[in-house]
C-alpha cells in the first residue's frame, strides 16, 4: 500500500515508521520542518497522573497503554536511529494548592501513588519553599521531545520512508469516493491511503474540527552551584521539567489563532508561579522563551481513525498529550490504516465528520 502522510510531527513520523516496518510505501509531506510544531514546543512530560485526572476512561486507557509502551519504544527507536531520546523515569511530584486539593489527592493515592507531607516533599525536591505536601508518582516520566522528533525522522528515513519538508499539502483529491492523491504546490502524490496528522493545522486542509491552543514555555538556567530538581514538579498551575541543565516552566493556555509570538505577560506569569513553588528560582536566569500550538478538538479527545471518505484518516487532537500518546498512536493508527484494527468510538473522527465529503 502507498500511504501519504500530511504532517511530520511525532504522530506522523511515528505512524510512518510503523507503516514502513509493515512494508508500506510511505511519503510524509511537511509544511515546514519535521518536528517543528507542537512536537518541538512541548516539554516532553509523559504525564499519566498529572494531566489525566479528570479525563474520560477511553483517554485514560490510551494513556496507560502508551505509558506502558514507552520504555520499549524508546529503546527500539534509539537502536533504529542511533540517537538518544533521554527517557527519564524520575517521577513527578504534584503539590497541593490548598487543603481541599490535598484531600482530592488523598482519594487518588494507592498503588504507586502516595501522599507526601511537607517534609517528604522537600526531601524529594530541596528547592521547594513552604508547601502542604502533595501526591508523589514515582513512575512518571519525561522525554526530550525535540530529540524524539529527530530520532523518529532518522528512523523513518533509515527504514526507507520519503520525507518532503517545506512542501505543504493544499488539496486532497478523491476518485470514486476514495482519497486518491495529495496535491502540493510542487506536484501530485498518488496514494492508496492518506493520513492527516498536521497538528493544529489539520483543520485548514479539511473540515476537521481541530483548533490551535497557544502555550508559552520558558527555560531557566541555574546559577553556579545550584542543582536542578530530580523529578518533574507540578503546582501553582505550572509544571517544572529538568532538561539538560535547565528547568523548563510551562505552560500558558490561550486560544489566539495561529499566533506563536511570546509575550512579556506570559513570561512574567510563568516565572512568578515557579518562584512561588521554589523561591530560589528568583536568582536563576532566563535562557529561553518560546510558544507552540496544541491541537484541540471540541470535546478535548483525540481524533484517531477514518473519515467519511474511504482511505482518508486523521490522527489529531492530542492536545496536551501528543508526546505521551506517541507510541500507542504510532502502532494503533498503522493497524487501522492497514485494516488490522477497528476504531475506538470515543476517538472516531466521524463523531464530528459524519458529513465530510458526502
Amino acid at each position: 500500500m502507498k500511504v501519504v502522510i500530511i504532517g511530520a510531527g511525532v504522530a506522523g513520523l511515528g505512524i510512518g515508521w510503523r507503516l514502513r516496518q509493515a512494508g508500506c510505501s510511505v511519503t510524509i509531506l511537511e509544511r515546514a520542518q519535521p518536528g517543528g510544531g507542537a512536537s518541538w514546543a512541548a516539554a516532553g512530560m509523559l504525564a499519566v497522573t498529572a494531566e489525566l485526572e479528570d479525563s474520560p476512561e477511553p483517554e485514560r486507557a490510551l494513556a496507560l497503554r502508551a505509558s506502558a509502551l514507552w520504555p520499549a519504544f524508546a529503546a527500539e527507536l534509539e537502536e533504529a536511529s542511533g540517537r538518544a531520546v533521554f527517557l527519564n523515569q524520575g517521577g513527578a511530584l504534584l503539590l497541593a494548592g490548598d487543603a481541599a486539593e490535598l484531600e482530592v489527592m488523598r482519594s487518588r493515592a494507592g498503588g504507586d501513588l502516595r501522599i507526601v507531607d511537607p517534609a517528604q516533599a522537600k526531601a524529594l525536591v530541596p528547592l521547594l519553599g513552604g508547601s502542604l505536601g502533595g501526591l508523589w508518582s514515582p513512575r512518571e516520566a519525561h522525554v526530550d521531545n525535540r530529540a524524539l522528533a529527530e530520532a523518529l525522522t532518522i528512523a523513518f528515513l533509515k527504514a526507507g520512508g520519503v520525507l518532503n519538508p517545506n512542501e505543504a499539502a493544499v488539496r486532497i483529491e478523491t476518485r470514486g469516493g476514495r482519497a486518491s492523491a495529495v496535491l502540493t504546490p510542487y506536484g501530485r502524490h498518488d496514494a492508496g491511503a492518506v493520513l492527516i496528522a498536521a497538528g493544529a493545522w489539520s483543520g485548514l486542509l479539511e473540515e476537521i474540527p481541530i483548533v490551535p491552543v497557544k502555550g508559552e514555555v520558558i527555560a531557566l538556567s541555574p546559577p553556579s552551584g545550584a542543582v536542578l530538581p530530580g523529578p518533574v514538579v507540578w503546582g501553582e498551575h505550572v509544571y517544572c521539567v529538568p532538561r539538560h541543565g535547565r528547568l523548563l516552566i510551562g505552560a500558558t493556555v490561550e486560544e489566539a489563532g495561529f499566533d506563536t509570538s511570546v509575550t512579556q505577560a506570559g513570561r512574567k506569569h510563568l516565572r512568578a508561579c515557579a518562584e512561588k513553588l521554589m523561591p530560589s528560582l528568583k536568582s536563576w536566569s532566563l535562557s529561553d522563551h518560546w510558544a507552540g500550538l496544541r491541537p484541540k478538538s471540541p470535546d478535548g479527545l483525540p481524533l484517531l481513525g477514518g473519515t467519511a471518505t474511504a482511505g482518508l484518516f486523521v490522527a489529531g487532537g492530542q492536545y496536551r498529550n501528543g508526546i505521551l500518546f506517541a507510541p500507542a498512536i504510532a502502532g494503533e493508527m498503522a493497524d487501522l490504516i492497514l485494516g488490522k484494527a477497528t476504531v475506538d468510538p470515543a476517538f472516531d473522527p466521524r463523531r464530528f465528520l459524519g458529513d465530510l465529503h458526502e
